[in-house]
């Protein structure tokens, strides 16, 4: 996998190393067993499926479904047919995904049973455990892929702003493909790996990271639903390998089961997705001896540092840049990121598309960081308001847009503050009206409804003032620190 390989075909890559393996796969927590042939003849089943049904290469497939064999696989099945791949989180409520389908405008919508909504799109239904009426015409016939350039799409991720408004990011067979051998070289993934997967597949970090790197490494699964400590640590006897968020490892650290003995065979535990405390990274090494491996990767881009396999894994950095990936600071101290792994811009948003890239083609990642002299990345900060708990993207004025329209209510502003298990926790400070008395529980319950369970406030507190420059901006950086030690 170190040799140079050109740009090529995401399925093209797999079915040349896979297709015909009678090796096994993925094994899932409920007892089935896939062999690496197995499990690319399901992708092409559903890739006919889709097929059937009037889904043309371009045309976009969303997904929101829970996490299942079935749902990694309709992900290849889609870059199999020259589909382009939907994501979604399960949380998301039926207000939240209309916004989506609209903006999308998929030509098949799958989702779990129970969970249809009102669509220009064809409406299918998945559950987690095979079956739906996505299952129900399964043929038996080869599946011949659709000839996708390294180019074409295979994917849109929905990201955010602090507007609130969700904008998705376009991925190509090649972003994917090349990020993936990366991350083998790097992190030294082989046929004789067993990695945990407990992570969603609706975002980068389950769906992209860890499914695509031991797809194409040749390695094995085992397939959890969701992260279970106590299944974990079931598992680890027949693992080598972990990927997870910080709260993943807070919560081992809290399994009186996770003890140097339990972990001795492992060789590699993996965190991104939200900062890894210092404080979690030095716990983690006295109690296993291991060094928990953090790497920095986002939506647009997929993987981008790491800190290195050999040599030192320092805490609170994020490593150095991967192979093919060039990274520098700009005179703001924002990092921006140019490679084959950096996306091809926001579905059909182009004016957004060239706000985010520098004159010269790099993108321009918002978040603030330096290198030091050894060229190990950190990060300090973001220039934007982004809140990242436990692994989950949360945009503040969302929040803020419906906290401000509660009883009482005259202005609102969210931020994220340290949280030991989630990384990040959402607080929101409230100032009511004059004359006026805002009841909190009333104010979280009518919000409710309107969000995912990951983006509700986990404090809300009414102040007298918000703090402000000489501009009147709020200034959350005055917030964040104010409250910083709220969690911890």
């Amino acid at each position: 996998m170190g040799d140079v390989i050109q740009p090529q075909n995401l399925a093209r890559l797999a079915e040349q190393c896979f297709a015909h393996d009678s090796r096994c796969f993925l094994v899932c927590d409920d007892g089935r067993k896939f062999t690496f042939a197995q499990f690319w003849a399901l992708a092409g089943q559903l890739a006919g499926v889709l097929i059937s049904q009037g889904a043309k290469p371009g045309d976009r497939v969303a997904v929101q479904v829970e996490k299942s064999v079935e749902a990694i696989a309709l992900f290849w099945a889609c870059a199999r047919a020259g589909l382009v791949y939907l994501p979604l989180n399960s949380a998301y409520t039926p207000a939240e995904i209309v916004y989506f389908l609209e903006d999308a405008e998929p030509r098949i919508f799958i989702c779990a049973p129970g969970r249809e909504i009102s669509t220009r799109a064809l409406v299918l239904t998945l559950d987690d455990s095979g079956g739906g009426s996505l299952m129900q015409d399964l043929a038996d016939a080869a599946f011949t892929n659709h000839d996708s350039g390294p180019d074409d799409l295979v994917a849109i991720l929905y990201t955010s702003g602090t507007t609130g408004r969700s904008k998705g990011a376009m991925l190509s067979h090649w972003n994917l493909a090349s990020n993936a051998l990366a991350l083998i070289v790097t992190w030294r993934f082989t046929r004789m790996d067993v990695l945990i997967h407990a992570l969603p597949v609706h975002h980068t970090h389950g769906l992209f990271t860890a499914t695509n790197t031991l797809f194409l490494s040749g390695g094995q699964m085992i397939f959890q639903r969701k992260f279970d400590a106590d299944k974990i640590m079931d598992a680890m006897p027949r693992a080598t390998s972990l990927m997870g968020v910080p709260t993943f490892y807070t919560r081992l650290l809290g399994s009186a089961r996770f003890t140097r003995a339990a972990t001795r065979h492992m060789r590699l535990f993996i965190s991104g997705s939200a900062p890894l405390l210092a404080e979690t990274h030095h716990a983690f090494h006295a109690c296993t001896g291991h060094a928990i491996l953090e790497r920095y990767g986002m939506t647009e881009t997929s993987m981008n540092t790491s800190n290195p396999y050999d040599g030192a894994r320092r805490a609170g950095t994020v490593g150095k840049p991967l192979d093919g990936v060039d990274i520098r600071i700009n005179g703001a101290g924002v990092i921006e990121i140019k490679g084959a792994n950096v996306f091809k811009g926001y579905w059909r948003n182009p004016q957004k598309t060239a706000e985010e890239f520098t004159a010269d083609g790099w993108f321009i990642s918002g978040d603030i960081g330096s290198f030091d002299t050894e060229g190990y990345l950190t990060i300090s900060g973001r220039a934007k308001d982004l809140i990242i708990s436990g692994g989950y993207n949360i945009y503040p004025k969302e929040i803020e847009l419906l906290l401000d329209a509660g009883a009482g209510v005259l202005e609102s502003a969210v931020i994220g503050v340290p949280h030991l298990d989630f990384g990040e926790a959402v607080v929101g400070l409230i100032v009511a009206k004059p004359d006026a008395a805002v009841d909190v529980a009333v104010l979280l319950s009518s919000i409710k409804p309107h969000l995912a369970g990951f983006k509700h406030p986990k404090h809300v507190e009414v102040v007298e003032s918000l703090p402000r420059n000489t501009m009147g901006k709020v200034q959350k950086n005055v917030l964040r620190e104010n409250y910083k030690t709220k969690f911890l």
